[in-house]
This record gives structure tokens, C-alpha cells and sequence, in this order.
């Protein structure tokens, strides 16, 4: 457990960005289902996402809070570089198109509701077209003038782990009891790498969940001793096109298979590496101390049986630990 925030001090402003589609997963999942709205629907990851929420701000005392979301899950840019990029996670027949994801049939109608209770508490949801929400939490963390907490079940936003400005992740270890800190210190001791270098490592060692090869023979620990060797994958690709460095730097089967996934070395980058500059609206993302729609997050609660995990929120939110100036993303 990451201990929470205790001091009584004004507090450094801080901004949370959740990975939202991760967060609900996992509230789905570690929510029985038989959690449910008063007409039998399950609501099992609107309450449990709400839980997840009252107590990251109880623990951790964010000043600014954004739920980052997926506009597009499946850029067609990335596909276009990748085409294995999620295919596995399409589904064959679909209403909402060819991409469509495969969700559980009882979690699909609890994502507009999720959407909407944010929206009436006044959290603010952030994404954009032709992006995902990876690429939202790095364009944000990147915005940041002060320290960054992602909470994500991602590990590809380890990636943005970066102590010079204070930027950590904070992953879920089992279900959404526990959460592990993940800063530079930590994702050396657990990796071998730092921020930067775990993409590299992720290209290099590919993420099956993901769509993405690797290059075969590769594996984490093996991407981990070639990056410590030569810095990072530019370099790597550079000693393999040097005869003395590429005869020194790497056994024969290394420089077999680095050779040979070379294409796939040219474009994998681009895709595993999170966007910095997407071009988001202006917004304050300052927690609200009470709801920006009361009335309409009345008509959910009492819809959809939001109970105490919506009262949980709210009583969270009526004290937050947050200076009076706006948080502007």
C-alpha cells in the first residue's frame, strides 16, 4: 500500500490523471456483478470506479483531477505502421463499426453512464480524436508545471515516469486495494531502465496484449542488458550497423534477429511511444468541492442506484486539499 498524504500544510499542487478505460476494467472485474442498478443492471463499474476515485483523493490529495479517455482505442496511424497493432482485440461483428472493441456485454452500457456521472460531479474527461488515452496522460503530464500522478493498470506509461518533474505512476497491483509507486528509483530496481528507456525496452520485447511482435528471441531481460549496453535503441541500431561494435556488442543470434526485424525497428517507436502534443482544449481541472450539476447527478444517482459510493465521493470532494487558483491544463 502506498501510505496517503497526512500533512496538514498547504498542499503542493498536484494533478491526477487517471487512465480511465483501465480503471473501469479492473472496477468491473473486481465488483461482483450482482452489484446492480435498481431495474437489475449491473452498475458493478460505475460504483467501483466512484470508490476507486474517493479514495485516490483521499489518499493522495490531487489538487487537479482529469479521467483521460479513449477517443479512438485503435489509431489508424499506429495500424497503419502495425497492422497486428490490437487486431486480436476487434471484434468480428459490430454495430459501432470495424474497430470496434471486444467488451463484455454488461460493461459496455455502464461506459456512457460512467461518462455522464463524471460529467455532472464536474471531473473533468479529456481526449481526442485519432488518439488514445495514453497519448492524452502524456500530452497532460508533459503540460504539468508542478508534480503528476498517472494511475493506470497500463505499463506502458511507465514510460513517462520522470523525477526531474515529478511525474510517478501508480499502478494497481491486484483488483484496486493496492497500488504500487512506481518513480525512477523504483522502475530501475523492477526493470534495469528508466522512463525513456522502457519504451525502448517495450519495443524491443514487443507486449503480445498489445498486438506488438518484438523481435523474437528478445525478452525483457535480454532488452534490458542490450539498452544498459548501448544506452538506448538508436544506439543499439547504430553498434549493429558498426562491423567492430556489432562483432563485440552482441552474440550471433542477437545480430541475427536484430537484422532481420529491422523494419519492424523503424516504425515500432512511433507506435509504443505515447503522443506529447495532442492538441487538447484548454480546461481547469481543479477537483470541484460540490457538483457542477446537482440536479441532473440526483436524476443518475437515483436511476442508476449510485448509493453510497457516489455519497463517498461527494464527501470527499466537499474538503479537498486544494489552493484557490484554477489548475489550467
Amino acid at each position: 500500500m502506498i501510505a496517503p498524504v497526512t500533512s496538514t500544510t498547504t498542499p503542493t499542487p498536484r494533478l491526477m490523471l487517471l487512465d480511465t478505460a483501465s480503471l473501469y476494467f479492473r472496477a468491473y472485474f473486481g465488483v461482483p456483478e450482482s452489484v446492480r442498478a435498481p431495474d437489475g443492471t449491473p452498475v458493478n463499474a460505475v460504483r467501483g470506479l466512484l470508490d476507486f476515485i474517493a479514495r485516490l483523493v483521499t489518499d493522495h490529495r490531487p489538487t487537479a483531477l482529469v479521467a483521460c479517455m479513449d477517443e479512438d482505442w485503435r489509431p489508424a496511424w499506429r495500424v497503419e505502421l502495425i497492422p497486428s497493432y490490437k487486431a486480436h482485440r476487434v471484434a468480428e461483428e459490430s454495430a459501432e463499426g470495424p474497430d470496434a472493441e471486444v467488451v463484455p456485454d454488461t460493461l459496455s452500457p455502464q461506459v456512457p453512464v460512467i461518462e455522464r456521472v463524471l460529467d455532472a460531479i464536474g471531473i473533468v474527461r479529456s481526449g481526442a480524436r485519432d488518439y488514445e488515452a495514453d497519448d492524452v496522460i502524456g500530452t497532460l503530464s508533459t503540460r504539468a508545471t508542478g508534480p503528476v500522478d498517472i494511475v493506470t493498470g497500463d505499463r506502458d506509461l511507465f514510460q513517462l515516469v520522470d523525477d526531474a518533474r515529478g511525474v510517478r505512476v501508480l499502478y494497481p497491483v491486484k483488483g484496486m486495494g493496492s497500488l504500487t509507486a512506481f518513480d525512477g528509483a523504483a522502475l530501475r530496481a523492477r526493470y534495469g531502465v528508466d522512463g525513456p528507456g522502457y519504451a525502448d525496452m517495450a519495443v524491443l520485447r514487443g507486449d503480445p496484449s498489445d498486438g506488438l511482435p518484438g523481435v523474437p528471441g528478445i525478452g525483457e531481460k535480454t532488452a534490458t542488458k542490450l539498452l544498459d549496453r548501448h544506452g538506448d535503441l538508436a544506439g543499439i541500431l547504430a553498434a549493429l550497423d558498426d562491423p567492430v561494435a556489432a562483432a563485440t556488442g552482441f552474440t550471433a543470434a542477437q545480430r541475427a534477429r536484430l537484422t532481420e526485424a529491422r523494419p519492424y525497428l523503424a516504425v515500432a517507436p512511433r507506435v509504443v511511444r505515447v503522443a506529447r502534443d495532442v492538441p487538447l482544449p484548454p480546461h481547469d481541472a481543479t477537483l470541484p468541492r460540490t457538483a457542477r450539476d446537482p440536479e441532473g447527478l440526483a436524476a443518475l444517482d437515483e436511476r442508476w442506484g449510485l448509493g453510497g459510493s457516489l455519497s463517498r465521493l461527494l464527501a470527499v470532494l466537499a474538503e479537498p486539499a486544494a489552493p484557490d487558483q484554477p489548475t489550467e491544463l
